[in-house]
């Protein structure tokens, strides 16, 4: 009798145990796939807003090439001064993109995750 009584409550913490690790398991995936639609939804409005600017940027480059070039007596003149101050542009880039890009990218990817990292630690628990 003894032996049967140990069984079942074996048997009912092992039910326990492995509805437990069902859950978790579920509730890991919908934490990933919640952190990827977030992810996904991020890039692509910022893709989105980023092609916009693209154009902005090219007619606006052209417009003030075909000016500056009108001004100069030549059209291509213009294109060249454009092309120079892109130039200059890549150059200070290039020196200065881990103080510029680098750095706030990646703090801008840290502060994220800690933000969702307070938010676990700030919800309560319900069970």
């Amino acid at each position: 009798m003894e032996t049967n009584a140990t069984t079942n409550e074996n048997l009912n913490l092992y039910e326990k145990a492995e509805d437990y690790t069902k859950t978790s398991l579920e509730l890991i995936k919908l934490k990933t796939i919640s952190a990827a639609a977030d992810a996904l939804s991020t890039v692509t409005s910022r893709i989105a807003v980023g092609a916009v600017v693209a154009f902005f940027t090219l007619f606006l480059n052209i417009g003030l090439s075909l000016w500056i070039g009108k001004e100069l007596g030549e059209y291509y003149y213009g294109f060249f001064i454009i092309a120079l101050f892109y130039l200059i542009v890549a150059i200070v880039l290039h020196k200065a993109q881990h103080s510029l890009i680098k750095t706030p990218i990646g703090n801008m990817i840290i502060s994220s995750i800690l933000k969702e990292e307070t938010k676990k630690e700030i919800t309560p628990d319900l069970n």
